[in-house]
């Protein structure tokens, strides 16, 4: 019998946490959500906790303390300090991977380690413990080609370089980030670009749908690379069979591979993905549901998403199966000026819920705060208007229109999500 009345701990605050509480929300079988550190948004629906998500372990004793029955970790910076760890030895079960798992993100150099010694395609790399010997490389290597840094640099960490100058300045720009011990050049894969996220126990994967992420600041995919600008569900010519070879040839490598080297990965499995004329690769592997892929995922899920959350952590993911509605979803996201540089926050918000809520629009809190009642930019995105609708034109348009019901000093978005194939 499935237990009832849950207490469910969410850690984070951005977009992605306010798409999780809500579907979790959704669950008859929940009865309270706190959202550590959450924000205004999740407030709403959520009991928000101010704990930072790199306070471990004033997480996990906040969940003991409190009688929470899962937590369910967002972010990818509470992982890579162990916070699933820590809650496992509490007796807490937790959906999330332990933080050696989480390797598969954290650091880019042992990713693609990985890969290579588990045969899951990815581009041919070299990995390279100093700039100067990176900088010789690439200047003795026609562009273009891909520089990473091998830690965390919460997005900013990528660089496509088209020639040789602009691959050395990426190398000094990696550099200069200090995340990691390594920095990766690699070739650049071209084709359409795909989210792919299963579910885990470690053994067995629950498929989500695909979906597309828009990293570029500008329309045309130009630009800098952000966080997310935006994403659409499902991914534009995603069909059974492309999910099926992924599945054969990326994911389950990726799940077995890891219980091979005792890592076994309960959790979200993340999979960038290009699709080339070989076939897809892999671009990266994060440990979490993605941002702003997320928001585009969930409104179309049919199924409790807590059944899903539960069978992982008890390893039962082979027992149950995923609906999701027909249509299509797209989140665009409302952005600060200056991001994603140095974006301008502490600009009033005003978002007309009354008219958004008639228009069928979800409006997904990112970086927002209160301050002294008033609701205000926190962040480079603030906001994340999501449509959902029979087809992807008309889903697309939705969120569109739904960015009128919203408005602070400066905002932006990109005009083009889920329009592109590229």
């Amino acid at each position: 019998m499935k237990q009832e009345n849950l207490c469910i701990l969410v850690v984070g605050g951005g977009g992605r946490e306010h798409a999780l509480v809500w579907k979790l929300k959704a669950s008859p079988r929940v009865s309270k959500i706190y959202a550590a550190p959450g924000n205004p948004g999740i407030n709403k629906i959520a009991e928000c906790v101010p704990i930072p998500v790199n306070e471990v372990k004033r997480l996990a004793q906040f969940a003991f303390e409190n009688y929470v029955d899962l937590v369910v970790v967002g972010p990818e910076a509470p992982l890579s300090l162990g916070l699933s760890d820590i809650l496992m030895r509490f007796g807490i079960p937790v959906f999330g991977p332990g933080k050696t798992a989480a390797s598969i993100e954290t650091s880019k150099v042992w990713a693609k380690q990985f890969m290579t010694r588990h045969q899951i395609p990815t581009a041919d790399y070299t990995i390279f413990r100093c700039a100067d010997s990176a900088k010789r490389y690439v200047q003795s290597h026609k562009g273009p080609m891909v520089i990473k840094a091998d830690g965390l640099a919460a997005g900013k960490g990528v660089f496509i370089a088209n020639t040789r100058d602009e691959a050395e300045h990426a190398v000094d720009a990696v550099s200069s980030l200090g995340c990691g011990a390594g920095i990766i050049v690699e070739d650049c894969l071209f084709g359409d670009e795909v989210s792919f996220l299963v579910i885990t126990d470690g053994r067995h994967v629950l498929p989500l749908i695909s979906s597309k992420d828009h990293k570029r600041a500008k329309d045309g995919d130009k630009g800098e690379n952000t966080g997310g600008m935006g994403a659409i569900a499902p991914a534009p010519g995603f069909n059974k069979s492309l999910e099926d070879r992924i599945l054969e040839d990326i994911i389950m490598p990726a799940i077995t591979g890891l219980s091979a080297e005792g890592r076994r990965y309960v959790g979200v499995l993340y999979a960038g993905l290009m699709l080339t004329s070989e076939g897809p690769m892999v671009l990266e592997f994060n440990a979490r549901f993605g941002d702003p892929e997320t928001q585009a995922v969930l409104p179309m899920m049919k199924s409790d998403l807590v059944d899903a959350l539960e069978a992982a952590v008890k390893g039962t993911c082979d027992s149950i199966t995923l609906d999701w509605r027909d249509g299509a979803c797209a989140c665009v996201v409302a952005a600060s000026p200056g991001y994603p540089g140095k974006p301008s926050i502490g600009k009033e918000i005003s978002i007309d819920e009354e008219q958004a809520e008639k228009d069928g629009i979800l409006v997904f809190h990112a970086g927002t705060r209160l301050e002294r009642g008033n609701l205000v930019t926190a962040g480079g995105r603030v906001l994340n208007v999501v449509g959902v609708g029979e087809s992807r034109e008309n889903a697309v348009n939705h969120a569109y229109k739904g960015l009128s019901h919203i408005n602070f000093e400066g905002m932006w978005a990109r005009r083009d999500i889920g329009r592109i194939s590229t």
